[in-house]
């Protein structure tokens, strides 16, 4: 097992503490001294060019997801030159009536090279796999789906 930390740090930054105009933003640090500069979503009195909590769910299941599916196509000897994705998390009440991300659609484009290229079934496969095995997809109740999959050379 192991252990994964982040440190979150937000301080006022004017005299009057009222909810229409209290700052959202705020910083992410993690191990290895990265920072991100968040806030919330512009939508909730957040800064658009920060980094909003549902972006960053969004991309952590998408690299999540990559993740796996990398790991499992280099087991299975499959060359992958690029991979991209394009996921779009939908914020919408869910079945209790209460605000969620209630839907993740991963749009992944994949490149191979090599010797051997995998079919289709193969891909689809592999995505299945790395559903399964994403440890974020795995501590979530959202829908996760992949919606498109680029197969063939680069």
């Amino acid at each position: 097992m192991s252990e994964h930390r982040a440190s979150l740090n937000w301080n006022r930054d004017r005299d009057d503490f009222k909810y229409p105009t209290y700052t959202r933003d705020h910083t992410w640090s993690f191990r290895g001294g990265e920072m991100v500069r968040a806030s919330a979503a512009h939508e909730f009195l957040g800064n658009a060019d920060r980094v909003d909590p549902e972006e960053a769910f969004v991309a952590s299941i998408s690299a999540c997801h990559m993740l796996t599916f990398l790991a499992i196509a280099a087991k299975r000897r499959f060359v992958v030159d690029r991979y991209s994705d394009n996921a779009v998390g939908y914020l919408e009440k869910n079945d209790e009536g209460r605000m969620a991300v209630t839907r993740v659609e991963l749009r992944p484009e994949i490149a191979f090279s090599g010797e051997t290229f995998p079919g289709a079934d193969q891909i689809d496969s592999m995505h299945r796999m790395s559903h399964q095995e994403c440890f974020i997809a795995n501590s979530v109740s959202t829908e996760i789906v992949v919606l498109q999959s680029h197969r063939g050379k680069c």
